[in-house]
């Protein structure tokens, strides 16, 4: 975990499951300022979070961001930035989403477009607002090359999302807008690692295994704290 140490993280989607279990191990890294964006931080299911950020005043900062609405971005960028001062960002987790369990003819139009505006559209402009203090980050590191080290954008997508494992996959719901939205997530991380290359920012996507959270639901495999000391691992290596 010595990648993250003093670093200044934002993690979208940090109320409970894997957004959370990022927010607390990256807490043991430690790092010095933990950005928690947060579309509901006064709801009941903020509570775990909220508790977090009491037992962490210095280090926590719960913000309010909706990936699905460009406005409560642009606000929080503006909020972030203004806390981070001439440091910049070292770490974007985007892991905010939605998993409606709806097959290719019950999936209505408005499931799609909330899938796609909270798993694709809302980390796109996530990125392009808060990209800025990535390269102020990038700029100071004063290290050559790309690296956990430095600077990182890191999507969480699924290996549901994967077109040549479609036929595969024996998932216990239907998937449907899901994988979709993640596919076009899985494309958003291309494009924007062949932007920011330049800038020397890490880009990547990655799958946390099949988890028990509430949208993973019993069923699954691994528990929070599994799935995100891999990624954490994975990150480490890049």
């Amino acid at each position: 975990m010595a990648a993250v140490n003093t670093c200044r993280a934002l993690v979208t989607g940090p109320n409970r499951g894997l957004g959370l279990e990022i927010v607390k191990q990256i807490l043991e890294a430690p790092c010095s300022k933990i950005f928690a964006g947060c579309c509901d931080p006064d709801g009941p299911n903020s509570e775990s979070l909220n508790q977090l950020a009491k037992k962490h005043p210095s280090v926590v900062t719960i913000v309010h961001l909706d990936v699905a609405d460009p406005c409560s971005i642009k606000e929080s960028a503006k909020k972030v930035g203004s806390l981070l001062g001439k440091n910049g960002l070292n770490l974007l987790v985007n892991i905010a989403g939605v998993l409606p369990q709806k097959n290719m003819f019950t999936a209505t139009v408005e499931d799609m477009k909330n899938t796609f505006n909270t798993n694709m559209i809302g980390p796109l402009f996530v990125i392009r607002k808060y990209l800025p203090y990535l390269r102020i980050a990038a700029k100071a590191s004063g290290k050559p090359g790309m690296s956990s080290e430095k600077p990182a954008i890191i999507n969480i997508s699924t290996d549901a999302a994967s077109m040549s494992m479609a036929h595969e996959i024996k998932a216990p719901f239907p998937l449907f807008p899901y994988s979709i939205s993640k596919a076009g997530l899985n494309m958003l991380t291309v494009y924007t690692a062949m932007e920011v290359k330049s800038d020397e920012i890490l880009c990547i996507s990655l799958h946390p295994g099949w988890v028990k959270t509430d949208m993973g639901g019993e069923e699954a495999s691994i528990d929070t704290r599994e799935s995100v000391e891999g990624m954490l691992r994975v990150i480490v290596l890049n």
